[in-house]
């Protein structure tokens, strides 16, 4: 049982290997599940590193590792999240193309929990008070895993907000399917992207920093019928690619990507 935990602990550690690099490059870095690193890029540094040690030998040493760390993560996760806990206001998101099909519409509903994350929850509050939603396309929808959004589709508001980091927030829940939580690439890097958790088995992210700030409360359906036909991001994928995201905004996604969903509206109720 021990080395099945240590196992399992390593191949986390091996999912959540895209989490290193620059943070001034690299802003936003999530690796799915059975993806050996996938990053992700506010500027056009593509950022995909190809490891100079063997797979063979990765593995070793995150393994000795893990092992390392059994007993601290036993007994320092944080607690699972639940809709009835304390919490403060209620954003509802109405989201269009769902699957791809134009007309296709339905609305999900975030609460936001400061009590967990306040520094995130209140440049989540901002963001979408000012309309920064609004329009942003869900540009990377891996099922089983996340939906990423946060980039919005004018570049002149975009770029207002690139250096605008924010200090980290404690991670106090865990990161659990309808967790609400602000991509990072390391220490106090989080600006606007966003990912909401699709699944239960995301709990690696906890050690990387990923502090949940909200949580859907209705319409978890909704999140779960975004369009993932174009697959994981550039240059990984064919998916869309940040850098030109950044720089030319939704002409960019409309032209090439024409299925993502997006936001039509976003309001507190």
């Amino acid at each position: 049982m021990k080395l099945a935990l240590v196992t399992a602990l390593a191949l986390q550690a091996l999912q959540a290997s895209a989490f290193t690099g620059a943070p001034s490059l690299r802003p936003i870095q999530l690796a799915r599940p059975s993806a050996a690193r996938v990053d992700a890029s506010a500027d056009g540094d593509d950022g995909c590193d190809v490891s100079a040690l063997s797979r063979r030998d990765a593995a070793s040493k995150l393994v000795a590792t893990a092992a390392a760390m059994t007993g601290a993560a036993l007994t320092s996760a944080p607690f699972a999240a639940h809709a009835d806990d304390e919490g403060g206001k209620l954003i509802e998101f109405t989201v269009a193309n769902l699957e791809g099909q134009e007309g296709n519409t339905g609305t999900f509903v975030v609460k936001m929990h400061p009590e967990w994350a306040p520094i995130g929850a209140e440049r989540f509050e901002t963001l979408a008070s000012n309309g920064f939603f609004e329009g942003c396309r869900a540009f990377r929808v891996l099922p089983g895993f996340i939906v990423q959004f946060g980039i919005t589709g004018d570049p002149a508001v975009q770029a207002k907000w690139k250096a605008q980091n924010l200090r980290d927030d404690p991670v106090k829940v865990t990161n659990k399917r309808g967790t609400v939580v602000f991509a990072t690439a390391g220490p106090n890097t989080r600006t606007t992207q966003i990912f909401v958790n699709l699944s239960d088995r995301n709990s690696f992210l906890d050690k990387q920093g990923f502090s949940p700030f909200g949580e859907v409360v209705e319409g978890m359906d909704v999140v779960e019928r975004f369009y993932s036909g174009y697959g994981e991001g550039a240059p990984s994928g064919k998916g869309p690619n940040q850098g030109l995201i950044q720089a030319k905004g939704n002409a960019y996604l409309e032209a090439s990507y024409p299925k993502l969903s997006y936001f039509s509206k976003v309001a507190f109720k």
